[in-house]
């Protein structure tokens, strides 16, 4: 079951998150999601930025409303290969901007569960999960 929870890229196609400050976003995005391997494939059009390992997976853009970002009740959870993973995702995302959530550890609602949740500097709530 802990690998059906965290291998969702048969079901979606992308996930996107919201930002007022591409460039503060961008600089979060870069170091936390850095820790795990996927990286910033560049700009698509003037306000968005790609993230992925070989393809485009996550988005970060500035609304095309105009309006401000609002991500309450979401959570876009990235896929970590350790604990040691997590920790880094964690700790880079805390030093590039983003404020914390939950502090990587073992979490008791699933058995093995180890994340640690971040909020990104639009606000966005995101996490890296590994099972051990």
């Amino acid at each position: 079951m802990a690998d059906a929870v965290i291998s969702g890229n048969d079901v979606f196609s992308h996930a996107c998150v919201g930002a007022s400050d591409l460039e503060a976003s961008c600089k979060f995005y870069d170091a936390a999601l850095g820790a795990l391997g996927v990286k910033n494939l560049g700009p698509f059009g003037d306000s968005c930025v790609l993230y992925g390992k070989e393809k485009p997976a996550f988005l970060v853009l500035k609304p095309g409303n105009g309006e401000a970002p609002s991500g309450n009740g979401v959570t876009i959870g990235f896929a970590a290969a350790s604990p040691a993973d997590v920790d880094a995702f964690h700790a880079a995302g805390l030093a590039a901007g983003g404020s914390d959530e939950g502090a990587s550890g073992p979490r008791g609602h699933l058995p093995g569960a180890y994340a640690g949740y971040l909020r990104d500097p639009a606000g966005n709530k995101v996490c890296a999960y590994t099972f051990v």
